[in-house]
């Protein structure tokens, strides 16, 4: 093969080379920006910002696994007002925000004591006792005021399918474990165990509307 040309083909191969990374790394900024400005949407849009629930909910008995490998059952939460979420640690879109806007209701109820935050799993079996205590380490969460519930999963479907969120098993597209829709809300529950009314968890302004729900409930008789 004549020298020019076995240079020329190198040559090409080369730039052939480059394109090609110039591509990959276009396609991850836009993958990446593209995640950035769909959480940025969310975090703003418009849809009414309290909801009531579909039906009456209550907060059912349960026996779960806390962040620390202990039984945690309703009795130890009787009397308190509780702030809910819900999430799967290897979501990395809604999650993490939903978690963010929990950190930020933990800062300001640090003064109430009948205060508990909840985080339920709905993939329990990835989300073990020792995943969830990573998980609320790394959004610093105070362990003595806000549990992250792990265990068997019917058990953990049975407490979030009564208690608090609905699902949808017609839709085959649904990536969410067990079906459940709506698990980006914040759930307010009275110390009666009364699930009282939904936050969008992905809106920066549901911590500050979270707090004044439980300064409404301590009004209350």
């Amino acid at each position: 093969m004549p020298l020019a040309f076995k240079s020329a083909s190198s040559h090409g191969q080369r730039n052939d080379e480059r394109l090609f990374l110039v591509v990959v790394v276009a396609l991850a900024i836009v993958t990446a920006l593209g995640s950035w400005l769909a959480v940025v949407a969310l975090s703003h849009r418009g849809q009414p910002h309290g909801f009531l629930p579909d039906k009456e909910r209550m907060l059912v008995e349960f026996t779960l696994t806390n962040e620390n490998g202990q039984t945690m059952t309703r009795k130890e939460l009787v009397g308190k007002i509780l702030v809910v979420s819900f999430l799967f640690t290897s979501c990395s879109l809604t999650c993490p925000e939903v978690t963010k806007r929990m950190a930020e209701i933990q800062r300001l109820t640090i003064k109430s004591p009948d205060v508990r935050l909840v985080s339920l799993t709905v993939d329990p079996r990835t989300d073990t006792p020792s995943v969830m205590a990573k998980w609320g380490a790394r959004f610093g969460a105070d362990t003595n005021r806000w549990h992250f519930l792990t265990g068997e999963k019917n058990r953990l479907y049975r407490l979030i399918g009564n208690s608090f969120l609905a699902q949808d098993c017609s839709d085959p597209f649904n990536s969410m474990p067990g079906n459940f829709i709506g698990t980006e809300r914040i759930a307010v529950v009275d110390a009666h165990g009364r699930t009282r009314i939904y936050f969008d968890g992905l809106r920066n302004d549901t911590p500050a509307a979270v707090v004044a729900e439980i300064a409404q409930l301590h009004r209350e008789p």
